[in-house]
């Protein structure tokens, strides 16, 4: 990171289980944070509660609540409607968030409308007393973009962005204003060419920047600048 001019990072929380190994990352590097929270997807693990997530997102360097949200892409074999279970742990992630006044990193696949939806219906509309946060790894249309942006969020690019398929992605990031980018990993996933299909890390980071840059008309060392400040701006650090 450090030779790659990446000064900062936020170590992602998915399950309870592995919140001690994240804080362990985020309270032994100056320049690391961690969020505290169960992913969409994964089943089979220790359920948060809303006290769970406040304790946790109460500790030295937990800047927000996630990764949160909702995954429809693998159903297998279940209805949307199977999902509650899932709708249910996102809302406690937003009243946690809430409560501590923390941002929520949001992951959403196949499943804007209810995200969005969700959302607003515990009072997440950019209004005085909402968390906020990110729209992390962003995949979907310029209306889910808007949406998002409408309700106060931030918007983030992953290397997906530098995949030949991914000119609608590409759009988006030339469409969200500068005060609202991040760049990411998702590591250990999505590398970015010259690097996809291997193993992600934060040194790759500058790829993803670069390409924001090409398709903003902007120098990279901006579009660098841009996203330090607003992720400073965003996690309170």
């Amino acid at each position: 990171m450090a030779q790659a001019q990446v000064t900062r990072a936020l170590c992602i929380c998915t399950t309870l289980e592995e919140f001690p190994q994240v804080h362990a990352l985020a309270t032994g590097y100056e320049n690391f944070w961690a969020s505290a929270g169960v992913h969409p997807d994964n089943e089979g693990v220790q359920e948060p509660t809303l006290d769970d997530l406040i304790r946790l997102g109460s500790l030295p360097k937990v800047v927000a609540i996630g990764e949160t949200g909702l995954d429809y892409y693998r159903l297998n074999g279940r209805t949307v409607a199977d999902m509650e279970w899932q709708r249910e742990r996102f809302r406690v992630h937003i009243r946690a968030a809430r409560a501590l006044q923390k941002p929520l990193v949001i992951h959403t696949r196949s499943a804007s409308d209810d995200t969005l939806a969700l959302l607003r219906d515990e009072g997440e509309n950019g209004s005085s007393g909402s968390a906020g946060g990110v729209f992390h790894c962003f995949t979907e249309t310029m209306d889910v973009a808007r949406a998002a942006l409408d309700l106060g969020f931030y918007i983030s690019f992953s290397g997906i962005i530098t995949f030949k398929t991914a000119q609608d992605i590409r759009d988006v990031a030339a469409f969200v204003p500068l005060d609202r980018i991040l760049i990411e990993t998702d590591s250990p996933y999505l590398a970015p060419v010259p690097y996809r299909g291997k193993t992600n890390n934060p040194s790759y980071v500058p790829y993803v920047a670069q390409q924001i840059a090409a398709v903003r008309g902007m120098t990279v060392e901006t579009i660098g600048e841009a996203s330090s400040t607003n992720f400073s701006r965003l996690f309170g650090v």
